[in-house]
């Protein structure tokens, strides 16, 4: 018997370390080419349009590959959140890891996923933001979506409508590619 917990306990071990090797590989991968986020401004935000809504940031993926993970600056790790709408951007405030401001230039679209790099929940379930870093020292600017899954369903449409009000409309176009939310 001690044998065999022995071999259980190497086992989970060798997996622990493949686990950890996996993921420095995909922080120092991504690192190279998706620049810092900016950080979070000072001061006031402006006017909040919705929020605070409780969610789960679920990752940041390279825009359009909804498995493609950054890794780098934890941008690609789950984590409970509250999400914020001002006039100014959204901020999503990440527990045990860095706070995340999209600045409503940066943002491009809004829409809802099932899933991607992290959660899948079907059906819609991801409010998923589209936007761009800005490129910082080698790193070019990178387009990114970012998924966040909102603790309340009646909060995905709340959240969904207020990010479309800083989307710039272009020739009276839509200004975002979303389905319409289902309350």
């Amino acid at each position: 018997m001690p044998v065999a917990v022995g071999i259980w306990v190497v086992i989970g071990l060798v997996l622990l370390t493949v686990v950890f090797v996996g993921l420095k590989r995909l922080t120092t991968r991504t690192a190279q080419t998706v620049p810092a986020p900016p950080a979070v401004p000072e001061g006031d935000l402006g006017e909040v349009l919705a929020g605070p809504v409780t969610a789960v940031y679920v990752s940041s993926t390279l825009a359009g590959d909804w498995l493609a993970r950054v890794g780098a600056h934890r941008l690609g790790f789950r984590s409970n959140a509250t999400v914020t709408v001002h006039r100014t951007g959204v901020l999503v405030s990440r527990q045990g890891a860095p706070d995340l401001f999209l600045a409503a230039s940066a943002l491009e679209a809004v829409s809802l996923a099932p899933g991607m790099a992290g959660k899948y929940v079907g059906k819609d379930g991801l409010v998923v933001l589209t936007w761009t870093v800005p490129a910082a020292g080698d790193a070019p600017a990178t387009r990114l979506d970012t998924g966040l899954r909102t603790q309340q369903t009646a909060d995905r449409a709340t959240l969904l409508n207020a990010v479309r009000e800083l989307l710039p409309a272009a020739d009276g176009a839509p200004n975002d590619d979303s389905k319409e939310p289902q309350q």
